[in-house]
């Protein structure tokens, strides 16, 4: 409005709504890609009237428990706890690892924790994208893998029973977490449907021909189903779905599956889209959720400034979807989507890509190319 004074720091913060980010920068390359990631979403809440941000930084990792002995410490796990979501880089050193030889993973702690059921895997493949695939003309992958997070072959991890004979590790499927992971899944891929990204319809992926187990997992998946006459209800084994995720992506719209079935489609999926580098996730509960890449910390990389930040990017812009549809905030919504777009862009365009996509552009400049896509789009 001509003659009206310039909206100041004080003026909008008494306006809008200012969400408390907990960060976790990570091993290795994590730090490296969390800060240019921040930068971002710092420049979007800037700009906005709508929302702010606030960012609380804490230790974990496998570098905290190299110092320390202690890989989530009680003070983090609270803290993160009351933020409003969680933003988590790439945890792990492949050197440092708890007295039973595990690797230290805070995530999956977080995961347990906090009841994170629902594990988020986007794949999106657009026409032009350089990766291992060449789609026919005219077709785009653009589809959901949701991986139960807390229980299945995971269940019994750290207390698995192991002699000098055999092995032995147990793989739990609860009616709980199996209905309210269903009932997540057929609500995404309605709100899928509702924008345009998906015909509506929900694969359950398990092995129900050969274990017990599954076959009570699809036996609750069918019970959910009755509940959403709008939308379709598929089933398919595993092995078939890795074949079908190569031969012909383009007709899934989201896919639900056991802890470690889905631990594994979800890194076949980020092979269609070119790397791990472009794999975004998130870990979502009734209450929290946790964003991070799919990919590791690269210690062998990390301080070289050349990391992908892309998969930490597009964790960010699914946090900021999350936290729009939770709290009922068009913009946060809004600027995941700009976000998400941001990205693509740039890798649809191939100007500036990364080592690991055939390209020569370090993390900052990948992570620039993304903040002039968003300003130009704002600017027009």
């Amino acid at each position: 409005m001509p003659g009206a004074p310039a909206t100041t720091e004080k003026a909008k913060q008494d306006m809008t709504e200012t969400y408390e980010i907990a960060v976790f920068e990570g091993d290795g390359i994590g730090p490296e890609i969390t800060t240019p990631t921040i930068a971002l979403l710092k420049q979007l809440a800037a700009a906005s009237t709508g929302y702010d941000l606030r960012f609380v930084t804490l230790p974990a990792g496998a570098g905290h428990y190299a110092r320390t002995g202690e890989s989530l410490p009680a003070e983090s796990l609270r803290v993160a706890a009351a933020a409003d979501a969680i933003l988590l880089s790439a945890m792990g050193l492949p050197d440092v690892r708890y007295p039973d030889g595990t690797e230290i993973s805070p995530q999956i702690e977080l995961r347990m924790a906090f009841d994170l059921f629902a594990g988020i895997r986007p794949v999106s493949v657009r026409q032009g994208q350089a990766g291992p695939l060449t789609l026919p003309e005219g077709r785009e992958s653009d589809f959901v893998l949701v991986r139960e997070s807390t229980e299945g072959l995971f269940y019994s991890m750290g207390t698995g029973v192991v002699s000098e004979t055999e092995a032995r590790e147990t793989l739990r499927i609860t009616r709980e977490i199996s209905e309210k992971l269903f009932r997540f899944s057929f609500d995404l891929a309605r709100s899928r449907r509702q924008a345009g990204r998906g015909p509506g319809r929900v694969t359950c992926v398990d092995k129900a021909n050969v274990f017990r187990a599954f076959a009570f997992f699809r036996g609750i998946f069918d019970e959910i189903a009755t509940e959403y006459p709008d939308l379709a209800a598929e089933h398919a084994y595993v092995d078939a779905t890795a074949l079908w995720m190569v031969q012909k992506p383009w007709d899934f719209d989201v896919l639900v599956t056991e802890n470690m079935f889905g631990d594994i489609l979800s890194d076949l999926g980020a092979g269609l889209m070119g790397g791990l580098g472009l794999a975004p996730s998130a870990d979502i509960g009734l209450k929290q959720a946790v964003f991070q890449p799919c990919h590791g910390s690269a210690p062998d990389i990390a301080g070289q400034g050349v990391a992908n930040p892309h998969a930490m990017i597009l964790s960010a812009a699914m946090m900021l979807d999350w936290l729009g549809l939770k709290h009922d905030n068009a913009a946060l919504r809004t600027d995941g989507v700009r976000l998400r777009e941001a990205v693509e862009a740039v890798i649809a365009s191939g100007d500036c890509l990364t080592r690991d996509l055939g390209g020569t552009a370090g993390t900052d400049a990948a992570a620039g190319a993304v903040q002039r896509v968003l300003r130009t789009a704002r600017a027009a």
